[in-house]
């Protein structure tokens, strides 16, 4: 497979960087956004980073691995691409992009219900080896619909979403008219005509619709009532009985997303589920609340081996990867720095993205004496 990794682009600060230019402003702001005033988005790569690791360097030293198995397959790394919604309103062709270069480089991708990729599409691109990951129907009838397509198409690992169960305040968001119901401003359509790379992508992929829902959705609604109606065609908030309902319905493999205290991870177990993600929605939906590596640690001391444990949220580059495997996470998950990678570079973007982070965890554990993803927690500085 050709390397895409671009040294012009070695960090995903540099990412960043190139993505606002290429970007609207009111797409770049729903990238890196979060809620109320970003405490949250701001601690949870800090607490991350004051993570330290412990080198040995006169150890007999064979090499450092990346291969990860998880739910019985077996990844190139122990990181993959988190869901993201609305991925091709911040750049067309994104989610396949990503879908495209997580299956080239063996590592999951986790398609959102919200995202502009249908089920099918994705499942064609990754030939069926994607996680789904589903916010919860207010009808049951649409969240058999989902599920069945999403098994029919190959997928195996089915997440759920417990960290929204309310529609948060994001400001910027609410000033550009990303909210419910959306609007258009003159601002927004100057930010776009300054963008001639994004805006002649969006004509040629055509503009950027909830391609999975698409079937559910009345033809003809505007772009006001069309948000009213994924308002109310959603119910955010999971209860064990809608839980439960799900676990009967689906044979495969079941994460729960949004998970950072031992009470409600208890109940995940009691339920059967596989895996829960420790998460706060990438600081997007409480401000105030911890960053997720904290509850993480007495999660991992309560419950390792006993379902598997996972994290996303403020994880940015390799180093973070390795320091949260570090603390015992079985895997991690990152939403943004792929994102930046695909605005940054386009259609090789995921692959660039991908290889750079591969690069700097190998860096990592080759600099510690560490041979395998598994033994990372040995070189955690407590």
């Amino acid at each position: 497979m050709k390397e895409h990794f671009d040294s012009e682009l070695p960090s995903v600060e540099h990412l960043m960087e190139r993505a606002k230019q290429r970007m609207p402003g009111f797409a770049y702001d729903y990238l890196a956004g979060g809620c109320f005033t970003e405490v949250n988005l701001k601690r949870n790569t800090s607490d991350i980073r004051e993570i330290q690791l412990k080198p040995w360097y006169l150890r007999d030293y064979a090499g450092a691995s990346q291969e990860t198995e998880l739910f019985g397959k077996t990844y190139s790394s122990a990181f993959g691409i988190a869901p993201v919604g609305l991925q091709g309103l911040m750049w067309p062709k994104s989610c396949e992009y990503l879908a495209q270069a997580s299956a080239d480089h063996n590592i999951p991708f986790t398609l959102s219900t919200v995202s502009t990729a249908s089920i099918e599409t994705v499942a064609k691109i990754t030939e069926g080896n994607f996680w789904f990951q589903l916010y919860h129907p207010a009808e049951n009838d649409l969240r058999d619909k989902l599920l069945e397509r999403a098994w029919e198409a190959g997928c195996k690992t089915l997440v759920i979403l417990a960290d929204t169960p309310t529609f948060a305040y994001r400001p910027k968001e609410i000033r550009n008219g990303l909210s419910i119901p959306p609007r258009m401003s003159l601002r927004n359509v100057i930010q776009m005509v300054g963008n001639p790379t994004w805006c002649l992508g969006q004509l040629i992929a055509g503009k950027p619709e909830f391609q999975t829902m698409k079937p559910y959705i009345p033809a003809g609604l505007s772009m006001k009532h069309l948000g009213l109606f994924m308002n109310k065609t959603f119910s955010g908030r999971l209860t064990e009985a809608k839980i439960s309902a799900i676990r009967d319905r689906w044979k495969g493999n079941i994460v729960i997303k949004g998970i950072v205290n031992p009470e409600d991870a208890e109940l995940a177990i009691k339920l059967g589920l596989d895996g829960l993600i420790a998460s706060n929605h990438g600081g997007r939906q409480l401000d105030r609340g911890q960053s997720t590596i904290k509850p993480f640690q007495e999660l991992v001391t309560n419950f390792k081996g006993k379902i598997k444990l996972m994290l996303d949220s403020g994880i940015r580059s390799g180093a973070d990867v390795a320091s949260v495997l570090a603390t015992g996470a079985d895997f991690t998950f990152l939403g943004r720095t792929p994102m930046f990678g695909v605005c940054a570079k386009g259609k090789y973007g995921g692959h660039h993205t991908v290889e750079m982070l591969k690069k700097q965890v190998q860096q990592v554990m080759e600099q510690v004496g560490c041979e395998k993803i598994e033994d990372l927690p040995n070189h955690l500085v407590k």
